[in-house]
């Protein structure tokens, strides 16, 4: 996916080591914010890739991986899905599994999975794991941090456990009422809403950008806050807050919006 589009560097950006080693093709969203499968379809059929890479950084709704692997078998190539955003929702079923349609499937372990940061690696196919296992060590990597490994085994036996699921949902029950109080507070929402932990908030309404914004505000993560037990009260109030601080903003600029700012962070 194209960066400005919500996709990640590592996907083949021409400034990240992976845009250096491969030659990438970009495909991008509809006007409705929508991965535009049509448009990957012709993409694929013209270029001819080994690879299709399914997965985003700035990307809010459910991924098509049927769809892919469908135009992947088109052209004879390896569907890689990156779900390190998504990891833990499709753990506690509230957002789709890549299996069985990706070739490889790679995530991060921390964000929704709630584990240490580091990442996993996994196929299906047999012949793929020993590409993947010879390719990483020794061909890439050395010495092993064990005490990582460890905390990924605690991280993947709470994802086993019945209250994952309960989690994920709140996750995403959480995110929506966070995109329903910013859209009622005047602001939009790229694609109209969420299907996941995350959404993308257009702040052209209020005629503000995005560096302002992140300037003025502080992170609100819905799974850290859905751990800590935030529910739907606390995710409204918390979208109200970040309606008052951009209102601020509005009305007061950005160099006069202190009062507002430090009101908020009292609260």
């Amino acid at each position: 996916m194209d960066l400005a589009h919500g996709g990640h560097l590592t996907h083949g950006c021409p400034v990240n080591q992976s845009g250096k080693w491969f030659n990438a093709v970009t495909y991008g969203i509809d006007e409705n914010g929508i991965i535009d499968m049509d448009n990957v379809e012709e993409m694929a059929m013209e270029h001819k890739p080994k690879m299709i890479i399914a997965g985003a950084s700035a990307y809010a709704r459910v991924i098509d991986f049927k769809r892919f692997r469908e135009i992947a078998d088109k052209v004879g190539a390896y569907l890689f899905a990156d779900v390190a955003h998504y990891a833990g929702l499709i753990v506690g079923g509230v957002y789709p599994n890549p299996f069985p349609h990706a070739h490889i499937v790679t995530t991060t372990t921390h964000k929704t999975l709630r584990g240490p940061r580091g990442g996993a690696i996994m196929t299906n196919d047999e012949d793929l794991a020993k590409k993947l296992n010879s390719a990483i060590f020794p061909g890439l990597q050395g010495g092993p941090l064990e005490h990582v490994i460890a905390a990924k085994a605690v991280a993947f036996g709470e994802a086993l456990k019945p209250d994952f699921k309960i989690y994920a949902k709140a996750v995403l029950d959480n995110a929506r009422i966070l995109a329903d109080t910013l859209k009622a507070g005047g602001l939009d929402i790229v694609s109209g809403g969420t299907d996941c932990h995350m959404m993308l908030v257009d702040l052209r309404p209020k005629k503000l950008t995005g560096k302002v914004a992140d300037l003025a505000l502080e992170h609100a993560g819905t799974p850290a806050g859905t751990t800590r037990g935030f529910g739907a009260a606390e995710w409204k109030e918390i979208g109200k807050l970040i309606l008052e601080v951009l209102d601020g903003l509005v009305a007061n600029g950005a160099e006069g919006n202190s009062k507002v700012e430090a009101s908020v962070k009292a609260k």
